[in-house]
């Protein structure tokens, strides 16, 4: 009777060994990257879309560390992440001075409850646009209606479709 539950004890943490995700595999796979181009409100923005492989834990969240086209500071996101979610979605805040043909570097950490870090993520996206030749420097529409926008459709009929400039 006592080598019965002994060997019961034994079967029922193997299946649970079983169970545990291994340290190095990952929890997340990078299943899209974009550049979005929203021309009627003159943003693009980065968007990097993860598709869940093990469950995430309880308080983890993912941040984004993507490269700033204008030069200067990274621009982070960071969003929280729930055990029911199947995809991630990324996306960065407006841009300016996107080039065409240039990789720009985007991190992603996957981090768990005590900021432990539980997977990297390292790639780049390459844009195959040129913002500053097909962005207006102005948004056309303004408020929830899409409304022209009086900067750029004047009350005297004339339009400003002024490239956007100012990139290094």
């Amino acid at each position: 009777m006592m080598m019965r539950r002994v060997l019961a004890f034994v079967f029922a943490l193997l299946l649970l060994a079983g169970c545990q995700r291994e340290a190095d595999a990952p929890i997340a796979e990078l299943s899209g990257r974009v550049f979005i181009f929203n021309y009627r409100v003159a943003a693009a923005n980065y968007v990097v879309t993860l598709r869940k492989t093990a469950p995430f834990p309880e308080g983890a969240y993912a941040e984004a560390s993507f490269e700033n086209p204008q030069g200067g500071d990274p621009l982070v996101v960071r969003q929280k992440l729930f055990p029911a979610m199947e995809k991630v979605v990324l996306e960065s805040p407006d841009l300016k001075c996107v080039r065409k043909d240039r990789p720009y570097a985007v991190s992603i950490r996957i981090v768990g409850i005590n900021d432990s870090l539980l997977q990297a993520i390292e790639t780049t996206i390459t844009s195959n646009m040129d913002q500053a030749e097909m962005m207006p420097s102005k948004p056309l529409v303004v408020g929830p209606g899409y409304t022209p926008n009086p900067d750029v459709y004047r009350a005297d009929g004339s339009v400003d479709y002024a490239k956007a400039a100012n990139c290094p």
